[in-house]
């Protein structure tokens, strides 16, 4: 078996996420792998649906190798924007896929594990479940849709978990539509052995996220990270203000902006499409390569941002993410 897993059983096409050891990080070669599969699967007759789950205990998917984009980031960036346009590419196939698509999204869920997961039409989440964005962490903007799918969630929740990075239980996850049943983790092979997912689903419960949307929304719904940092200190809400502010400037600014231009654009692919061009330029900036080293290489969570404030990141540098790069990258529409 190699880093992804793929068969068909019983006319089930079984996709297992198979890098356990780095919580199933996706590789360029496995998004290849996965998309090549939906292609065929959506075309063959045999086929009546798709599963996808992750190898270990620990969680789907948590995100995509981002020490791979340092090494590449740091030899020129040449190979990177290649792997975004192909992962975007799966993401898309993955909303459009024409037959039941079953994602178990337990454990850790993150960055393109959400991508290759919250797009589906069955999305099964469990009590284990942590699911978040937290791009903005190491220097990037929430991709592989991720900023249609929060620009989306209710009020302002997805503006919160897009600049916090904060992680969203399976309560949450449901309430704010990234997610559609909770499952008990010690039902999950009854799952992949066939049975419905309704018959073994069980309430959410609330979201302990939706219980603080008056100050969220509050907060999060002005039109600058600045004001959002404000807002928060005047409602006595201090610490989420610190999350806020220990993330990269540049990142914060520019995934305002992404989350605010998603919410009129009218479909995924113009999102992802969107996304790419931010992607591709923050490839360029100091904070990404910056933010991976501090986060995964040496791993001393002390990120040197540069501009190193909110006040030294300018208009023009934000609108300069979303130019159209060198080489461009569109999706067909259905």
């Amino acid at each position: 078996m190699g880093e992804v897993d793929i068969r068909v059983e019983r006319g089930v096409g079984r996709i297992t996420l198979n890098r356990p050891e780095a919580i199933n990080a996706l590789t360029h070669s496995m998004v290849l792998e996965v998309d090549a599969a939906l292609v065929a699967w959506a075309a063959d007759d045999g086929v009546r649906s798709v599963l996808l789950d992750g190898a270990g205990d620990r969680g789907l998917c948590a995100g995509g190798d981002i020490r791979a984009v340092h090494r590449d980031a740091d030899a020129g960036g040449t190979a990177t924007p290649g792997f975004w346009a192909d992962e975007y590419r799966m993401n898309a196939r993955v909303a459009r896929f024409p037959k039941p698509y079953v994602a178990l999204m337990d454990g850790v869920v993150m960055g393109g594990g959400v991508g290759v997961s919250a797009h589906g039409s069955v999305r099964v989440v469990t009590e284990r479940t942590r699911l978040a964005m937290p791009e903005v962490a190491i220097g990037l903007s929430p991709d592989v849709g991720g900023t249609y799918l929060l620009s989306r969630a209710p009020g302002e929740l997805g503006t919160w978990a897009a600049l916090t990075a904060g992680v969203l239980s399976a309560a949450d996850a449901i309430h704010c539509g990234l997610a559609d049943f909770l499952v008990p983790a010690d039902r999950l092979d009854a799952l992949r052995a066939g049975a419905d997912v309704a018959d073994l689903a069980v309430p959410a419960g609330p979201s302990p996220l939706a219980a603080r949307r008056d100050w969220i929304d509050a907060c999060f719904s002005a039109d600058s990270v600045e004001e959002v940092v404000r807002r928060l200190e005047r409602h006595g809400q201090a610490a989420t203000a610190e999350e806020v502010l220990a993330k990269s400037p540049t990142a914060l600014k520019v995934a305002l902006a992404a989350l605010r231009r998603a919410r009129a654009l009218p479909d995924l692919e113009s999102v992802l499409e969107q996304e790419y061009r931010v992607s591709v330029a923050c490839l360029r900036d100091h904070d990404l390569v910056e933010g991976i080293r501090a986060r995964v290489v040496d791993k001393d969570r002390s990120p040197r941002w540069s501009p190193a404030a909110l006040s030294g990141v300018d208009d023009a540098a934000v609108a300069a993410h979303f130019a159209e790069p060198a080489v461009p990258f569109h999706l067909p529409r259905p």
